[in-house]
Order: C-alpha cells, then sequence, then structure tokens
C-alpha cells in the first residue's frame, strides 16, 4: 500500500508541473488572440479615419498602361527610388530610376483627397492618355493605390523646365533662333489640344515651370487637362497659384471656368518671358505701362541679334494675346500662323 501511494505521489510530482505548463500556455494564447482582434479592430479604425480625412474610400490596386508605357508594371513604379524634383497643394512629382529598365521617368503622386476616384476619373485619363504630338508630354500609365492614391508617369526630359532654363542665364536662350523654337513648339502643343480632337482639350495650366525642355531644346507642354481631374479646392489652390505667379487670364474666376481664351493669355505671358527674360510677376506690372518701356526691355535682352522687325511683330502678337478682353485674343491657328511667319 505505501508502494501505491509512492507511486501515485511520483506520477503527481511529474504530471502537475506539465499540466501547469499547459495551462499557462493556454492562457497566453488565449490573451495573444484577444490581443490580435483589438489590433485588428483598431486598424480598421485607423483605416476608417484615414478614409475620412481624406475623403476617399478603398479603391482596388490598378495599373493602367498606355501608348509607351505598356511593359510597364506596379512594382516597376513601387520600387523605383525617387526623388523630390516638385511639390504643389495637391501632390508631389518625383524623378525616378526604374530598376528592372535603368529608364528615368517621371512621377507625379496626387493624394487622394484632392482627385476623383479611379472610376470617375478614369474616362477623362483615357482621353488625356490618347494626345499624342511631339509638343505635348505623353502620358504612360496611371497607378491607382489601395487607398485611392494616384501615380501618374510621364517620360522625364533632361533639360528640366523652361522656368529653369529662361532663370539660370542660358546665353542661348537669348538667342533669337532659340526663342523662335520654343514659342514655336510651345505653340504647336497648345494648337494640337485646341485643334486637333472634335472637342478642344483645355490645359488650365501654362507656365513655363510646366514646359518641359528635351536634350535638343524642343518644347512640350505638361499638366494638361489636370485641373478636370482634382476636386473643387485642389483646382482653386492651383488658380491661386497661377494667380501669384502672374499667368492668371483677368477673367478666370474659377478654374474650371478655364478656356481656349484664357490658354492664350497664359501663352501671351509666356511669350514675354521669353522676349524680356523678366519675372511674369514684372511682365504685370509693365504690361500697362508705355509700348516703349516693354520695347527697351527687349531691346537689353536681344541687343545686337539684328533683327529688329522681328522683336516688334512678336512683341505686339504676345501682347494681343494678352488683351484683358477675351474677345479680342487671337486664336491658336490664327498664332501659330503669325509666329511662322515672324520667324521664317
Amino acid at each position: 500500500m505505501a508502494k501505491h501511494r509512492h507511486l501515485i505521489k511520483l506520477l503527481l510530482c511529474s504530471i502537475l508541473p506539465a499540466l501547469l505548463l499547459l495551462l499557462v500556455l493556454f492562457f497566453l494564447l488565449l490573451y495573444r488572440r484577444t490581443l490580435h482582434k483589438h489590433n485588428r479592430r483598431e486598424r480598421s479604425i485607423e483605416t476608417a479615419v484615414y478614409n475620412t480625412v481624406y475623403d476617399s474610400p478603398e479603391e482596388t490596386e490598378d495599373l493602367m498602361t498606355f501608348s509607351s508605357g505598356e511593359d510597364l508594371t506596379a512594382s516597376d513604379i513601387l520600387e523605383a527610388p525617387g526623388e523630390v524634383i516638385g511639390r504643389s497643394s495637391y501632390g508631389t512629382v518625383y524623378r525616378a530610376c526604374l530598376r528592372r529598365t535603368g529608364s528615368t521617368v517621371l512621377l507625379r503622386f496626387v493624394r487622394p483627397a484632392c482627385i476623383g476616384s479611379a472610376q470617375d476619373i478614369v474616362p477623362l485619363v483615357k482621353t488625356l492618355a490618347s494626345v499624342t504630338h511631339g509638343n505635348v508630354v505623353p502620358l504612360k500609365a496611371l497607378y491607382v493605390g489601395p487607398r485611392g492614391e494616384k501615380l501618374f508617369v510621364h517620360p522625364f526630359y533632361a533639360a528640366g523646365t523652361l522656368a529653369q532654363f529662361l532663370r539660370d542665364g542660358v546665353v542661348e536662350s537669348q538667342r533669337w533662333e532659340i526663342t523662335c523654337k520654343l514659342s514655336l513648339g510651345i505653340t504647336k502643343g497648345l494648337n494640337h489640344l485646341h485643334t486637333g480632337y472634335s472637342k478642344p482639350i483645355i490645359h488650365g495650366n501654362i507656365k513655363t515651370n510646366n514646359i518641359l525642355l528635351d536634350e535638343n531644346l524642343e518644347p512640350r507642354l505638361s499638366d494638361f487637362g489636370l485641373h478636370l481631374l482634382l476636386s473643387p479646392t485642389s483646382c482653386q489652390e492651383m488658380l491661386e497659384a497661377s494667380a501669384l505667379q502672374g499667368y492668371k487670364a483677368p477673367e478666370l474666376i474659377k478654374m474650371k471656368d478655364a478656356t481656349k481664351e484664357t490658354d492664350i493669355y497664359s501663352l501671351g505671358v509666356v511669350l514675354l518671358e521669353l522676349l524680356t527674360q523678366r519675372d511674369p510677376i514684372k511682365i504685370l506690372s509693365l504690361l500697362h505701362s508705355k509700348d516703349l518701356v516693354f520695347e527697351r526691355e527687349i531691346s537689353e535682352v536681344f541687343k545686337g541679334c539684328g533683327n529688329g522687325e522681328g522683336l516688334l511683330k512678336f512683341f505686339r502678337l504676345a501682347m494681343d494675346c494678352c488683351a484683358p478682353v477675351p474677345g479680342l485674343r487671337p486664336d491658336i491657328k490664327s498664332i501659330l500662323s503669325r509666329l511662322e511667319e515672324i520667324c521664317r
């Protein structure tokens, strides 16, 4: 009997620690499951807060590719190391190198709160992506993230923007031939947008920062039609920025009201920048001055170029584009015709 009691004690001594260990493991597992559920609930709350703040429901991740971008993948875009080269109230522009191909692209990130859902914007994006012209920046792809973020993919142009070219004091920018080449290219691009389709495509934000230059100094219009994709608030912010920089037509109240005539006004300011090498704000202050003031500015820039008659005609054309009354501004075909004659 004593022997049996001894065996029972030995069994209890060996089993009890194992039972206690199992009990601890059970409670630990139960605690982890409870914590996991709590964390999942917190993540759901965070997602809901994110979507509330940005006013953008979750969307299905998608990549739409267009002409010259058919070989792109979502991984190419998302894994590309990028450098910030521009910011605005509605997004950021990156210069990114695609690791798989080694090519460089421009990525324009637009915050979810500043742009419509993929379902709303895709038809217009397809229209904008169909634009092909040597003086217009093409759209290679559009990436739509799971939280409504949008990444527009464009080619990268090595010479930067026209604004940089003019501000850096590049000697070539003061040559009459270069001015003719740049102005003709810009005008041809806008002519294609205004007249190349059954319904005109309004650029909406023409300025030297939105004109890119390739290695041959061929200008290309970027950002055309972007105002149509943005929310009303972001459109107004774009308009206010344009006004502060000196490109806003006097009749333009809302960016959604942008017309061919408001594009022509902005084009006129760009032409005057090419002539005077002056900041648009300075140009605006001179617009109401006597023509002789402007003529003196132009003469200083192009001193010795030997084309005084061409300069004067160019100046008159730019001033016509900046007429305060929209109906007095020439249309884009007339501008192109006059420029071709001036630069002949």
